[in-house]
């Protein structure tokens, strides 16, 4: 099992960064080219959620990107420290408004069109976005 991570600040400019590194190791791992735009998508979409509740949250730690290549499958998981409460509570540094908490399920409406294999967690330390996609195994070329 691969494993590539990447931290990085949690600005919008280096979103672009997280997506074309995703996109890169996907394509190693072996997932179908008919497929990567939807991974460039995902993650695009992922990371810039995760930097947004970093900055409403006000939170300064980096956003966690981890890419896991296993036997059959390609993970991705977008991990942000940004505090959640439960549904109907309001806790400091939570989701601050309706229009935030609309647009937040906006992105995990557009992730999971994108995704068919995808778990959400969220909670007082942050959250998890886990996408997952089938790889096909290299087929050797024969000399």
């Amino acid at each position: 099992m691969a494993t590539v991570e990447l931290r990085f600040s949690a600005l919008p400019e280096h979103v672009r960064t997280a997506r074309l590194v995703a996109a890169a190791v996907a394509r190693r791992a072996g997932v179908d080219e008919a497929v990567l735009d939807e991974v460039r998508l995902a993650v695009g979409e992922a990371c810039s959620r995760a930097v947004g509740l970093h900055q409403l949250g006000g939170v300064t730690a980096p956003v966690k990107v981890v890419l896991i290549e296993e036997e059959k499958q390609f993970s991705i998981e977008v991990g942000d420290e940004a505090p959640r409460s439960a549904p109907g509570d309001r806790a400091p540094g939570a989701l601050g408004d309706d229009a935030d908490a609309e647009e937040d399920e906006m992105g995990l409406a557009v992730i999971s069109g994108l995704v068919d294999d995808v778990e959400v967690s969220a909670g007082a330390h942050g959250g998890l976005i886990r996408m997952t996609w089938p790889t096909t195994p290299a087929v050797a070329e024969l000399a």
